[in-house]
């Protein structure tokens, strides 16, 4: 198994589903937190810039970005 370590700024993929920020699985974010319990703030943002959501995620619920991913658009709930 690799051991990702992540830095400031790096866009992440969301590993699942996060129905009360309106996230789904496959969404980019950013990392702009890093806690010293490992945990990350990762920050959603529309197409335009403006945040969609702030939320605090562990290594489980993201995963760096590939090669292969393509990138899509889909309006946001709310």
């Amino acid at each position: 198994m690799n051991v990702v370590t992540y830095k400031l700024l790096d866009t992440v993929v969301l590993t699942r589903d996060l129905e009360a920020s309106g996230l789904r699985f496959g969404d980019l974010g950013a990392i702009v937190e890093l806690h010293p319990d490992g945990a990350f703030e990762v920050e959603f943002v529309a197409a335009s810039g403006r945040t969609l959501a702030l939320v605090t995620l562990q290594a489980n619920d993201i995963r760096a970005v590939c090669d292969g991913d393509l990138l899509a658009v889909r309006q946001a709930a709310g």
